[in-house]
């Protein structure tokens, strides 16, 4: 019986939606979710989800105390709105929620550290285990140094906006969960820099950049998790047909859902034996001379987290209006 391109994926990949949209879950079924701000921002803005907003608002304003200023209610409410939305995708999906940490400590050990403590424990305050969670955190030296540490006590970690092997390879060396390379974001930045208006599947430098990380995982047997992220069409998900995972957005789930064929794997461990890799060893020097070596990992990280955090801004902000509506509205009834 033919099969629909996201079943076949399904046979060699878990699947997983990109997105904050609870709807859009329910519709496509995923084994695990992620979330990012830019995606907790939008879903914030939905009207089948100011309840969740409204609620989140109202708690933090209660637990802050009398006297809290409006900024101190919204950083609360901020901390704890994706966790919010988490809660509920749990709900939904069998697996795991993706929540990331505050983008702006990207390059703070420590408080990354304190602030996925954090998070984790309002998953557990609502009887969520901390197996079913993966805390988000961008793949700085930084950040790979914080999640080698909460790894080691059992919080466990998804590495994102990662675009090169450096950075892959020292997650797994930090014994990191998963990590999310970039595929969109690569290819947006090789169109850019050449000029070029497309590549093929095949040779598309997002595609190569997922394919040598997850060969050169298989070929020394590291455990980390290799999960594509940031596709900009269909053609480089079913490139990286048989990686580990695919995190993929409502509308190329539903691409997938709707086109029949067949669907070859093209990333399998077994193949992975043969090739001749070199293996490489990273610590700080290495990973900043190669950081600094490679322009687009470099332009991609710094922009990411720039992206992020001015994503984190607007939410503070729809959280301030909305609290100031939710205040002026029970001064009216």
């Amino acid at each position: 019986m033919p099969k629909n391109l996201l079943e076949a994926l399904r046979a060699v990949t878990v699947v997983v939606a990109d997105t904050g949209d609870i709807q859009a879950i329910e519709k496509f079924t995923p084994q695990d979710a992620t979330t990012n701000p830019s995606l907790i921002t939008a879903a914030a803005q939905m009207p089948e989800y100011q309840d969740i907003v409204d609620q989140t608002l109202l708690k933090a304003k209660k637990d802050a105390g009398v006297g809290a200023s409006q900024a101190q209610v919204v950083s609360l409410a901020f901390d704890r709105l994706a966790v919010s939305f988490g809660l509920k995708i749990l709900q939904i999906i069998p697996g795991r929620v993706s929540t990331e940490v505050d983008a702006r400590l990207s390059y703070d050990t420590n408080a990354t550290v304190a602030k996925a403590r954090d998070l984790i424990g309002q998953y557990q305050a609502a009887g969520v285990a901390k197996e079913r969670v993966l805390i988000k955190i961008a793949a700085t030296w930084e950040g790979i140094k914080a999640a080698e540490i909460l790894e080691k006590e059992g919080i466990h970690c998804n590495l994102t906006l990662l675009f090169g092997l450096h950075q892959a390879i020292a997650c797994a060396e930090a014994s990191v969960t998963l990590i999310s390379p970039f595929v969109g974001r690569i290819l947006d930045w090789y169109k850019k820099d050449t000029g070029r208006h497309s590549y093929p599947p095949a040779e598309d430098p997002g595609v190569l950049s997922v394919t040598s990380i997850y060969n050169y995982f298989k070929k020394f047997g590291y455990q980390t998790e290799v999960m594509g992220a940031s596709f900009r069409n269909m053609g480089e998900i079913t490139e990286l047909a048989g990686c580990d995972l695919l995190t993929i957005s409502p509308g190329l789930l539903a691409e997938l859902q709707n086109t029949m064929g067949e669907l070859p794997r093209k990333l399998d461990p077994v193949k992975v034996a043969d090739l001749s890799i070199e293996k490489i060893s990273i610590d700080k020097a290495t990973f900043e001379q190669m950081h600094n070596g490679d322009r687009m990992a470099s332009d991609k990280l710094a922009e990411g987290i720039d992206g992020f955090t001015k994503a984190l801004i607007s939410l503070e902000q729809l959280l301030a209006e909305r609290l100031t509506r939710l205040e002026s509205q029970k001064v009216t009834a």
